[in-house]
C-alpha cells in the first residue's frame, strides 16, 4: 500500500497507531483474518486518511513480520513478557511506518509511542519511543537467513526452494510487493473501452491488457463502492489470473455448467456475463460466503440465472440428481500461497501440516465432480497456490487413477508448463499466482 498521510493532531495520530496495533495483534495472537479484522476496525475510523494509514501499516507490518521481529530481538536486552503482545504489535506498526512506509520520523515515533497509553500500557511509552529512535539512528540488524530477510515461515521457504529452485527468491520478493487492483468489466453493461474512459476524470490511470478480454488494471487502489458504475453492475474486482480460469473453459452458449467451491462468486459472475448458459449451478459449503455471492449476482443483475446451493460439492447425494454437466469449474480450496501479496497474513496462518488435509480435499473433489461431467465434457482445475503438491502432483495422480481423463492443452498465456497443467507466478504481468489444468472426459467411455 502507498504511504498515506494521517490527519493532523497527535491524539488522532496516536489513535490510528493504536487501531493498527489492535488489528495486528488480532491477526497474530487471535489467529484472525486480516481482511475481516480490518473491515471491522476501519468502520470505526471517520477520516479516510486515517483509514488508509491503518490499512497500510497493518499490511506492511505483516508483510515484513520476521525481519521486524529479528530487529527487535537484537535491539532489546530481554524479550517483552508474553502477555505484552499488544506492545509487540505496536512496535511492529512503528517499524512499518519508518521502514516500508517511510513516514516522517517525528510524527511516526511520537504518535506510536503515545498509542501505548491508548492500549492501556502507559509504562511502555518510553520503551516504544526508545526502540523506534534506535531504528532511526542505527543500521538495522542483518541476517543471512532468507526466511528472515524475506519474512516467510521456514517451511514455505523450503517448499519453494524445492519446487522452484531457479525462481524461489524471486517468488519470495514478489510475495512482498503491492498488488495492483484488477477489475473485470461486465460486457453486458458496458464495453471495456467505454468503462476505462470513466476513469479519465478521476485522475486514476488504467491499463487494458490484450487478454483477458474484460480485464482492466488500476495501479492505484480504490474502494470498490467508489468505482464508476459500481452500483450499476459495470465492473467487479477480480484479479486477471482468476479471470483466466473462466476463459480456459471456453464455454459455449447453451451448455450446462457447474461452478464448485463458487463463493464469493467472481467466476460464476464472469460466466454469466459472457455466456448464455443453459444452466449454471454454483455450490459452496459456506452459507455466509454464498450470501455474499448472492449479493454480488444481484448487483450485476445476474441472480436469476444461477442456482445456488450451500452444500459440500463432493457430497453428490446431497445435491446432484444425475444431470451431467458440459463443463465443471473446480477452483479448489488451497494454501493460497499465490496471493500472499494481497493477504500477507496467509504466511503466518498457514502450517505445512495444513497441506495434508488440503490435498485430501482436492483429491476428493476431483474424484467426485468428475462423475458429474458428461462424456466429451471438460473440467478446469484451478488453485491460487504455487506449491506443486497442490497443483501438478494432484493432477498427475488424478490422471493416473482416472482412465477416462486426459489433459487438454492450454497455451503459454496461462503460464509456464507445470507437467501437467500451467503455472502462473505471482507478479507476472501484474497478476496473482495461479495454477490451471484443463481435463477432458473421454467420449468413448
Amino acid at each position: 500500500m502507498d504511504a498515506p498521510r494521517s490527519s493532523l493532531g497527535n491524539d488522532i495520530g496516536a489513535a490510528a497507531r493504536a487501531a493498527a496495533a489492535r488489528v495486528i495483534d488480532a491477526v497474530l495472537h487471535d489467529g484472525r483474518s486480516l481482511k475481516s479484522v480490518l473491515n471491522e476496525s476501519l468502520q470505526a475510523i471517520a477520516d479516510v486518511r486515517d483509514r488508509a494509514l491503518v490499512e497500510a501499516i497493518c499490511f506492511h507490518a505483516l508483510r515484513h513480520l520476521r525481519r521486524y521481529r529479528h530487529a527487535l530481538s537484537q535491539w532489546m536486552d530481554k524479550p517483552l513478557p508474553v502477555r505484552e503482545h499488544a506492545i509487540e504489535s505496536l512496535l511492529l506498526a512503528g517499524l512499518a511506518q519508518l521502514d516500508a512506509l517511510a513516514l516522517p520520523a517525528h510524527a511516526a515515533v511520537s504518535a506510536t509511542a503515545e498509542a501505548a497509553r491508548l492500549l492501556g500500557r502507559p509504562a511502555f511509552v518510553g520503551l516504544v519511543n526508545a526502540l523506534l529512535r534506535r531504528a532511526l539512528r542505527e543500521p538495522w540488524p542483518v541476517s543471512d537467513d532468507p526466511a528472515i530477510v524475506h519474512s516467510y515461515p521456514d517451511w514455505l521457504v523450503a517448499r519453494l526452494r524445492a519446487d522452484w529452485p531457479q525462481d524461489w527468491e524471486a517468488l519470495l520478493t514478489a510475495g512482498n510487493t503491492i498488488a495492483p487492483l484488477w477489475l473485470r468489466v461486465n460486457p453486458r453493461a458496458i464495453a471495456r473501452e467505454l468503462y476505462a474512459q470513466k476513469f479519465v476524470a478521476t485522475g486514476i490511470e488504467t491499463q487494458a491488457p490484450e487478454w483477458p478480454a474484460h480485464a482492466l488494471r488500476l495501479d492505484q487502489g480504490a474502494a470498490p463502492e467508489r468505482l464508476p458504475g459500481w452500483r450499476e453492475g459495470m465492473a467487479s474486482v477480480q484479479d486477471a489470473a482468476a479471470q483466466m480460469a473462466v476463459a480456459a473453459l471456453a464455454l459455449r452458449d447453451g451448455e450446462r455448467v457447474l461452478d464448485a467451491c463458487a463463493a464469493p462468486g467472481g467466476k460464476s459472475a464472469a460466466i454469466l456475463e459472457t455466456t448464455n448458459v443453459a444452466a449454471l449451478v454454483a455450490i459452496d459449503n459456506d452459507p455466509q460466503r454464498l450470501m455474499r455471492m448472492e449479493t454480488t449476482l444481484k448487483r450485476l443483475d445476474l441472480r436469476k440465472h444461477a442456482i445456488l446451493q450451500a452444500v459440500d460439492a463432493a457430497d453428490l447425494d446431497a445435491w446432484w440428481y444425475g444431470g451431467p454437466f458440459d463443463a465443471v469449474l473446480l477452483d479448489a480450496p488451497c494454501s493460497a500461497t499465490g496471493i500472499v501479496r494481497r493477504q500477507p497474513d496467509i504466511k503466518w496462518h498457514r502450517r505445512e501440516s495444513d497441506l495434508v488435509a488440503l490435498m485430501a480435499t482436492q483429491d476428493r473433489l476431483l474424484d467426485a465432480l468428475w462423475r458429474t461431467l458428461k462424456p466429451g465434457g471438460r473440467m478446469l482445475y484451478a488453485t491460487c497456490s504455487i506449491l506443486r503438491a497442490e497443483n501438478a502432483e494432484r493432477i498427475a495422480a488424478f490422471l493416473g487413477r482416472t482412465p477416462d481423463a486426459a489433459e487438454l492443452p492450454l497455451d503459454e498465456r496461462y503460464g509456464r508448463a507445470a507437467h501437467p497443467g500451467r503455472q502462473r507466478m505471482p507478479g507476472e504481468d501484474g497478476m496473482d499466482g495461479f495454477y490451471y489444468a484443463l481435463l477432458g472426459k473421454n467420449a468413448a467411455n
